[in-house]
């Protein structure tokens, strides 16, 4: 049985955060229970493969309709009737297979909140439930009759559902926000789920019977431990029921009292890990005295195996009884050892052994390990290569090698982007000898460059290498390790041609961590900002499709939307402010330059006259010229008045003798 939410090994440690908690999450697994010896994995394609643990061979591949859209986000198998039921039920033989066959039925849970019911044994969807969710499903469990099941959800709500009619039974809301997990009772009369908070429901009622307060994290795993009575009291002893809870980001597993009479707010004992768990199991003690047996899986890749009796509480939190962990051999001279993270464990039920699952979804790793809890510290050093190269069939081929002419050039595979080429002859003689000989002459370091045409120069001329592969091969590879120091390198980049080319050489189950690495950039340094804004319109022009598809668009780009939003109100303030410090840094500038400026206040040229008395007295002279040359104009226009109005008395008398002057000369 699988405890993590069928949600495997976290490689990244940045899932704290509303909306980024399951942002790079691995693809979910689920142990099938004993007996069946099954492995389901979903693949990052959306693909569902269900592995055989004894042998290690695929049983069944299947894959949704919806795979691309509705990616596959929890599994959980059905569990068997007991003998005593399936006595007391007298059925017929048809209704008796179809109960063979309900064990064996897979329920998938999918982002847009649809869940799939897949039948092992006829190897095809059975039915599909729609219509409870509509959001993300976090969590399946199977109700013990198998004739219900119950999911819960980012959207807030726990649904009982029919199995058989495949209706929604009962919906209520879980918690103020989403629910991470579920876990029915041994008794399946309650119900646990984990959201902000711990509770226990009572499923007749669907009432709260208690609350459990104590992670800060969403808390992504649920278990009941049940302890026996005692020879002496046959009778159930309702102290003897237990749970078990780990949340992300806690280093600790917590084991609860359920006594509702009593209102104890903490853990009565808690199991201290390296790293966050991501898979728990357990195996419960057929007596009291028994200790339990617990096996947990934490981020870090490391199994935690611990030996302890339930009989009360304790203040401390309990070391690990021994470690488990996997490395390779690292005996070739160019290799070193390295660590293989355990993605995840389950415990067998002859409670001497236990099943390792590593590797990866498309070629994983099961090894069954006897369980030794005398040595505190365990390395299991294993070859991961070796092991994935026998478990593959060797393929048929039809291909001939071509015959290489002298003029010909052989491409060797390598880094995308990097073509190698190597001259026709080297190739034949690699192709030829295969292995170095012993005696013979190892080439050097420059002769290999110089075979595989590597100058600079050289590659300048012929056009210089696509760097944009080589900046997407290098920007997915931090991205997955979360390697600042790569990231650092490709970020960089001012030119917005390279940079709209590596975004769209990305695969789309990266875009996601990418928007989320350029969400935090962008609230650092303004210089980073100024960068990352080039990458973030290049991520929505080319990838602006599969964004759309995504059913949590919302709460992933949550944070985003919200700097965003705080940017631009106050853009029109700063912009207000950066006009008048403009105006005001302008009008220093010029005033400091008027300061620097010097006049010159020397006359370059000065002009003075010969005399200026003379001048003064000419002036005086000529006016008093003029003042009598006025008055004496002034009497003698005064005498010719006077002379002309004696003429006029004149004529007056004389006025007979005018006319005949007249008379005269008009004769004339």
């Amino acid at each position: 049985m699988l405890l993590s939410g069928t949600r495997g090994w976290d490689r990244s440690g940045d899932m704290a955060a509303a909306g980024g908690l399951h942002t790079l999450l691995p693809p979910p697994c689920a142990f099938s229970p004993p007996g069946q010896g099954l492995l389901a994995l979903s693949g990052a394609d959306g693909t569902i493969r269900v592995w055989d643990t004894q042998g290690g061979g695929l049983r069944r591949e299947y894959v949704p309709s919806a795979h691309l859209s509705a990616t596959c986000t929890c599994l959980a198998w059905a569990q068997g009737r007991s003998d005593k039921e399936s006595h007391q039920k007298k059925k017929r033989k048809a209704d008796a297979a179809d109960g063979d066959e309900q064990c064996d039925l897979l329920a998938i849970g999918t982002a847009t909140g649809t869940i799939l019911l897949y039948n092992l044994l006829k190897g095809e969807l059975q039915s599909k439930l729609v219509g409870g969710h509509d959001n993300r499903v976090n969590c399946i469990r199977w109700h013990r009759g198998l004739a219900s099941l119950y999911s819960c959800s980012d959207d807030k709500h726990i649904v009982e559902w029919n199995a058989q009619t495949c209706k929604v039974k009962c919906k209520w809301k879980g918690d103020g926000g989403g629910v991470s997990s579920l876990c029915v009772s041994p008794d399946g009369k309650m119900l646990l789920s984990a959201g902000r908070t711990i509770k226990l429901w009572d499923l007749s009622t669907k009432e709260v019977l208690k609350q459990f307060t104590g992670h800060s994290s969403a808390v992504t795993s649920l278990m009941f431990v049940t302890i026996p009575p005692n020879e002496s009291s046959p009778s159930p002893d309702p102290a003897g029921l237990y749970f078990l809870s780990g949340a992300v980001h806690d280093r600790l597993i917590s084991v609860w009292h359920v006594r509702t009479e009593k209102k104890e707010k903490s853990a009565a004992l808690s199991f201290t890990l390296t790293e966050s768990p991501v898979c728990v199991d357990l195996t419960p003690s057929e007596s009291k005295e028994e200790p339990l047996k617990l096996a947990v899986v934490c981020k870090d890749g490391q199994l935690h195996l611990f030996k302890q009796v339930l009989n009360g509480n304790h203040s401390k939190p309990l070391a690990p009884t021994s470690t488990l962990q996997i490395a390779t051999s690292g005996s070739d001279a160019d290799s070193t050892p390295r660590p293989v993270p355990i993605l995840a464990a389950n415990l067998c039920p002859d409670r001497q052994s236990i099943l390792l699952y590593y590797g990866s979804a498309m070629q994983p790793v099961i090894e069954k390990v006897v369980l030794r809890t005398d040595e505190p510290h365990r390395c299991l050093i294993r070859d991961t290569q070796k092991t994935v190269t026998l478990r593959k069939d060797a393929p048929v081929t039809k291909v001939k090698t071509p015959v290489i002419n002298s003029d010909s050039k052989v491409l060797v595979p390598g880094t995308p982007g990097h073509g190698s080429v190597l001259p026709a002859e080297s190739a034949r003689a690699k192709k030829a000898d295969g292995k170095r000989k012993p005696g013979g002459k190892e080439d050097s370091i420059e002769d290999r460059l110089d075979a595989i045409d590597i100058d600079p120069a050289k590659r300048q001329s012929k056009g210089g290498l696509p760097q944009a592969d080589n900046f997407s091969v290098l920007l997915v590879q931090g991205l997955e390790s979360n390697d600042s120091a790569i990231l650092n390198k490709v970020f960089p980049s001012k030119n917005e041609n390279l940079i709209r080319k590596t975004v769209a050489k990305i695969p789309v189950y990266a875009v996601i961590p990418l928007v989320n690495e350029i969400t935090r950039r962008l609230q650092g340094n303004p210089t980073s900002a100024l960068m990352m804004v080039k990458w973030l319109k290049a991520v929505l022009v080319s990838h602006a499709s599969y964004l759309s598809t995504l059913p949590d668009l919302v709460s992933q780009l949550g944070t985003l939307y919200q700097l965003i939003e705080s940017r631009v109100k106050t853009l029109q303030k700063l912009s207000r402010l950066h006009g008048k410090l403009y105006l005001m840094v302008t009008q220093v500038a010029a005033y400091e330059k008027a300061q620097r400026t010097h006049v010159n206040q020397e006359a370059k040229l000065v002009y003075e006259e010969e005399s200026s008395e003379e001048e003064s007295d000419e002036l005086i002279e000529h006016e008093s010229d003029d003042n009598w040359d006025e008055e004496e104009e002034g009497d003698s226009q005064g005498d010719a008045e006077s002379s002309d109005e004696e003429d006029m008395n004149v004529d007056k008398v004389n006025g007979d003798s005018d006319q005949d002057l007249g008379n005269e000369s008009e004769e004339e």
